[in-house]
């Protein structure tokens, strides 16, 4: 019998969704043991992200990268670790201190939240008690994923804040506009994946995409959501608001040992946490890929499905490494207009098309119909996609040609606070020599004939 929202109200409970009655169930040193192992995995991630970040970078650029302390470099990141902690701890003078020591710990702590809700594998058994390989899962749990990313950059612009440096101040400005910017063309991309998975549980995201990922069924979702994860990260090439090149550090200039210790430790665990929801939301989570399953029916069994998700979040933590040993950063304009004028749209667009495509295909209309639909989008897309981009390139054009004209009249009259510029068709340019006459032209006999007249040949 359906529950009204009135009933709801007088105290009656609404059944639990499908799929969550595994959770809630364990064992207290087994909810133990899991948060243990996250903790102890994010941790790992951040001192092996930090010595891959150097190592592949150096092969990319032709040279070794760290290679002394510890085998083949390994321990160079503990090494790094313990010469922060030891290093002195400086509070510079007139910070709000209470915010200024706080702000370190805001932007760490949300991002080993996110982590509880990731599924790393289905249900096992651990010393002798059948369990999820997943910490918690939640009717939203896809929302808390959001929420942790939102609550993560109170910690960025605290710190700048709360430092009283102009540096730092601006730092923590273009975080919070660059998470605003990039929040929300990161939501929308999750609205596709709910709208086909049904459900915002992460273990039901999972689980609909038994027959096929939905990386490639929402490809432009997934095309944004990896723009997205870089620029909620603050990584190359949206690394702006530690912009080294004009901030010097950024929001962490008058940080130092522990507390900037915990600034790029938030960094990396942030880093790890968006890797692995494009890996749940997009990936297919931990399901083996297609060729294994062909021909292994018990490749999504038993702990073997840990492996496939660890394979896949390691090709995506490779790609952040890529992009920044690849691309340059841009500029901060740059990123406000790809935020707001390109990501944006697109998803709104795309969210409308998917929309009446999924509404069709629930009322029963025919095939033709529905794909003939998602074509007419699909076209109205690509049109509206390549009339931007002819605008945009217009209006560089436009722009490109009035500096030019306006720096030749600066060249050309000194009023412009420039400087007279003579034509460039006069000889000796730039000089007040006069120039030299042309010699007239002479019959007289060349040094050969003077010869032949004196040798008498």
């Amino acid at each position: 019998m359906p529950i009204s929202p009135g009933d709801a109200g007088a105290g009656l409970v609404l059944a639990a969704e499908p799929g969550l009655d595994a959770f809630g169930g364990d064992p207290w040193w087994i909810t133990l043991i899991k948060a243990l192992a996250i903790f102890v995995f994010l941790m790992l991630c951040v001192l092996m992200m930090i010595m891959a970040d150097r190592k592949v970078m150096g092969r990319m650029q032709q040279r070794h990268g760290p290679n002394r302390f510890g085998p083949w470099g390994l321990l160079q990141s503990l090494a790094d670790g313990v010469k922060l902690s030891l290093k002195e701890d400086l509070i510079p003078r007139g910070v709000d201190r209470a915010v200024y020591i706080a702000a370190p710990m805001i932007a760490a702590v949300p991002a080993f939240i996110a982590f509880s809700v990731v599924p790393v594998g289905p249900e096992v058994t651990m010393f002798g008690v059948q369990t999820q390989l997943q910490l918690t899962d939640l009717p939203i749990a896809a929302l808390v994923v959001l929420a942790t990313a939102a609550v993560g950059v109170y910690g960025i612009v605290l710190g700048g804040w709360a430092s009283q440096s102009p540096y730092a101040l601006l730092g923590g400005l273009r975080a919070s506009a660059q998470v605003i910017s990039y929040e929300i063309a990161m939501s929308l991309s999750f609205v596709a994946v709910f709208m086909y998975a049904g459900t915002l549980t992460t273990s039901g995201i999972v689980d609909a995409q038994r027959p096929v990922w939905f990386a490639v069924i929402l490809l432009p979702s997934f095309l944004v959501y990896v723009v997205t994860m870089v620029g909620e990260t603050n990584r190359l090439p949206f690394d702006l608001a530690e912009g080294e090149g004009e901030l010097v550090g950024g929001f962490m200039t008058e940080y130092s040992s522990m507390k900037f210790t915990m600034f790029f430790l938030a960094e990396y665990v942030n880093m790890v946490t968006v890797g692995a929801i494009s890996v749940t939301f997009f990936l297919g989570g931990y399901l083996a890929p297609w060729p294994i399953t062909a021909f292994w029916a018990g490749a999504n069994e038993a702990w073997w499905p840990a492996l496939w998700w660890l394979l896949k979040f390691m090709g995506v933590m490779f790609f952040f490494i890529w992009i920044r040993g690849t691309l340059p950063r841009i500029r901060y304009d740059q990123l406000m207009q790809l935020g707001w004028k390109v990501l944006i749209p697109v998803q709104l667009v795309w969210i409308t098309a998917l929309a009446i495509v999924r509404v069709m295909a629930n009322e029963g209309a025919p095939l033709w119909a529905t794909g003939g639909v998602g074509v007419v989008f699909a076209a109205l897309f690509v049109a509206s996609v390549y009339a931007m981009v002819r605008s945009e390139k217009r209006r560089r054009a436009a722009e490109a040609a009035e500096h030019h004209e306006e720096l030749r009249r600066m060249r050309a009259d000194a009023s412009y606070g420039g400087f007279p510029v003579p034509p460039q068709n006069l000889p000796h340019y730039g000089s007040s020599v006069r120039a030299e006459e042309p010699r007239p032209t002479t019959n007289a006999p060349n040094r050969s004939e003077k010869r032949e007249e004196v040798t008498g040949a």
